[in-house]
This record gives C-alpha cells, structure tokens and sequence, in this order.
C-alpha cells in the first residue's frame, strides 16, 4: 500500500531518517486515508528522544516534552512529533504516572487504543499494521489493541471513543471490546466532565446519533446521563407513540440535520417524560407539562457536563417550545415568535418536524399539514416585515423621550403596549401612529 504524503510530513520523516532514526506517520491519519478521507493533521512517530529531534529542526516548541512530544513548525503548519514510549502505570484512569521511551516501534503502537488508530507508515517501510487495523477496516470493527480491559483500564475515556468510533464509521464494536465496556463503565465516573462532554458531542453529531442506545444497553450512559436510561425504560401508552421515549427520542435524532444544538435539543426535548409521566383510568399515558420541566433538567444536565451558556439556554428553549402549537393564524404566529424569541426560529420547526417522524402514524398526516401551514404563515410574516419584538418596533426609547415622556421604568411599559397592539395589528408599526396612540399629550 503507497500513501502519499504531504511534502511537510515527507520532509520530517525523511530528515530523521537520514539522521539514522526511524519515523512514521501514525494513528488518525493513517486511518483516514486509508479510507478515502482527508486527515486533519498529521502525527508523526520516530526511536529520537525529543532532544534529538528538535536539533535536526530550526523551529520546534515543546508541547508534551515529559510526554516526549515535540512540535515542529514549517511555514504556518505545525507537526507533533512523538518519541515512541512505554506507558507506566495509569492510576487515574485517564493519564498514566510516567511514560518509557523505546526504540521498538512494536511496543509504542502497543499503547494505542484501538487496532484501526495503530497502524503506522513511511514510504521506505510502508504500511506497518501489526494488530489487524486493516484487516479490521475491511470488516468495519473496533476492536482493542491487545487486552481490551487493559486498554480501557488505562484510559476510560477510551470507553466513550469506542462509540463514538463506531458512530461516526458505522462500525460494530468487537464483542471482547464490548464485554470490557460493560465490566469497566463504572470508571468513567474518573473522567471530567468536559472530555465527556467532547465525545458525547462527537457521537450525537454523526450519522449514527441512535448508536446511543447501545452506550446505554452496555451500562455506559447511566454514569454521566443517567436521565437517558430512564428515558429508555419510559413507555408511552398513548395513541400518538409506539416507542419508548428513548427509542423515540432517537429516532428524533437521526433524523434532524447535525448540527450541535439541533441534535442536543432532539436528545433532550423529551428527558422530562419520565418524570411527568401519569395513567388515566383507561391505562392511556400522559406527560403533562413536560416540556417546561424539560427546559430545566436540560438546563442541569448540560451545566453539569460544562457546556457553554449559549448552548444550554439555546437547547433550554428549543426544549421548552418543541411541542406548542399556536393556532394556525398570523396573530398567533407571531405572538409564538415573541414569545419564544426570533433568533429560535426557523430551528424550531426543525424539532417540531424531527418530533413527528418518531411518533407513531396517528393523525399523522393532519400533524403534518398543520406544521407546513405554520411554517409558510412564518415565512409570510418574514416576507412581509411584519413586527415581532421590541427590535423591530417603529418606536424607541429615544422617540419616547423626544416626544416628552420622562426616562424612567414608563418608558418600557409604554413600548411593551406598543408592542402588544402591533402584534395583532402589524399595520399599525408607524411612528406616527404609535405615538398619537401611546404618548399622552402635555
């Protein structure tokens, strides 16, 4: 097998082996070409200690020296390149106590966690896969490097890279792999909450966001979103589903575009069904004021996995919206828009649409039709300019005060009316009519 490299990665490799040392490209990248993608960056392996390496280039900086990583800079592009180690014993679960360096490249790509990120190559000894990497890329798996409780022992986060792995290639995870997920979840628990957060992210966002089920059947979501698991042990007795809300709240998933706060709100909009479940007389279910209560513990699942404040109020509202129906008239319409501010719209059609898809085929055709109707009557009132908030009132605060109305807490209140008489009367959004109407006369 020939790879070609980029001139840059050539010229590393090529500097440290005329020097007498061994180098390679390694992991990710190796990985990704070989399956047709464009690696975005390159990782380079060689027997040089990290001394010897920065005296063979002009400009290198220390990035994990104690690791043995070593940052080259050529023009613009930066290049870490790692001295082959041993890793000593890891007693955190994540970070191991010292690190070993070697010159047998057989035990650095030991340490690597999955078989199809162990695989190295340079041009004079081509592609080096002693673990089956591409044996295993051929039959779509992720499988462990050697003992898979031992590599899972050594870093848990490897735990939630396996599913994510599988999520984003569409792979199945090796059943040795999968039996030392079930036994070592538990470990994640030692894992920060911000690295969780990252591969959580990276798994809702591929192809294959329903691969979550499988995180959850194997005892991994019940450490840090133990919200789900109830969630899938949720029925839905109710003539609109035929799924659990976790079954349900999946097929949400696969089936809004990929985009961060989309895919959080689809996972998210229905985590309070759980909660806000009752049965009637008739054994029908209901899940009143769930979308409210939603709101919140989305709210405190994501502080608790450290997402940013715009992400966790964007989701919260999307959550807290994602099953109003306003009559299908542009007052309502633009009374939602108000309510729920515009910056949230279009998404929020978005969810509503990705909804229906998981539900069952009860009136689904009038569910429908209604949603379509509700979009154009948006896309009218977008067409046509029409007020709905403060933003866009023909009145501000200034106009307020040059027309004789003193600063002060009136000012709001007087917009607020304006505001309310041209959300049901858009034609009345004139500066001149607002303050004949709405500013007293001295």
């Amino acid at each position: 097998m020939i790879i070609n490299l980029p001139e840059n990665v050539a010229y590393i490799i090529n500097t440290l082996e005329e020097a007498g040392f061994e180098a390679y490209a390694v992991g990710g990248c190796v990985r990704d070409v070989i399956l047709g993608r464009t690696p975005n960056d390159w990782d380079i392996t060689t027997s040089a200690t990290p001394n010897e390496t920065k005296a063979l280039f002009k400009k290198t900086f220390d990035t994990g020296i104690q690791h043995g990583t070593v940052s080259v800079l050529l023009g613009k592009e930066i290049y870490e390149v790692t001295t082959y180690r041993i890793d000593g014993k890891y007693e955190d679960s994540r970070h191991p106590k010292e690190v070993t360096f070697t010159v047998n490249l057989e035990d650095d790509l030991l340490r690597r966690d999955f078989t199809i990120n162990a695989m190295a190559y340079n041009p004079s000894s081509g592609l080096v896969d002693i673990y089956g990497g591409l044996e295993d890329i051929k039959r779509k798996t992720i499988r462990c490097v050697g003992n898979a409780e031992e590599r899972f022992s050594e870093d848990a986060l490897r735990i939630l890279r396996a599913i994510r792995f599988a999520a984003q290639l569409g792979y199945e995870i090796d059943k040795e792999t999968e039996e030392a997920i079930k036994k070592l979840a538990p470990t994640l628990s030692k894992i920060s909450a911000e690295r969780i957060q990252v591969e959580l992210v990276k798994t809702m966002l591929s192809a294959n966001p329903a691969i979550l089920k499988k995180a959850y059947e194997l005892g991994v979501t019940k450490v840090f979103f133990k919200e789900f698991d109830c969630m899938m042990e949720t029925g839905q007795n109710n003539p609109h589903h035929m799924y659990t809300v976790g079954e349900h709240t999946l097929k949400v998933c696969e089936n809004i575009p990929a985009e961060r706060k989309l895919r959080l709100a689809a996972l998210f909009h229905d985590v309070a069904k759980p909660v806000a479940k009752t049965t009637d007389e008739d054994g029908v279910d209901h899940f009143n004021n769930h979308p409210k209560i939603g709101a919140q513990m989305a709210k405190d699942i994501l502080r608790r996995l450290k997402f940013d404040n715009d992400t966790i109020n964007a989701v919260a509202k999307l959550v807290e919206f994602h099953d109003y129906r306003p009559e299908v008239t542009k007052r309502a319409v633009r009374r939602f828009i108000n309510k729920m501010g515009e910056e949230y719209f279009p998404d929020i059609f978005t969810l509503q649409r990705a909804d229906l898809s998981g539900q069952s085929p009860y009136q689904m055709e009038e569910k429908l039709e209604r949603l379509g109707k509700i979009e154009k009557i948006y896309g009218e009132i977008l067409k046509d300019n029409e007020c709905v908030s403060l933003k866009t009132l023909a009145v501000k605060g200034k106009d307020l005060i040059d027309a004789g109305v003193k600063p002060g807490p009136d000012l709001g209140v007087i917009l607020s009316k304006m505001l309310e008489d041209v959300l049901d009367n858009p034609q009345n959004n004139t500066k001149e009519y607002l303050l004949e109407h709405f500013v007293e006369k001295n």
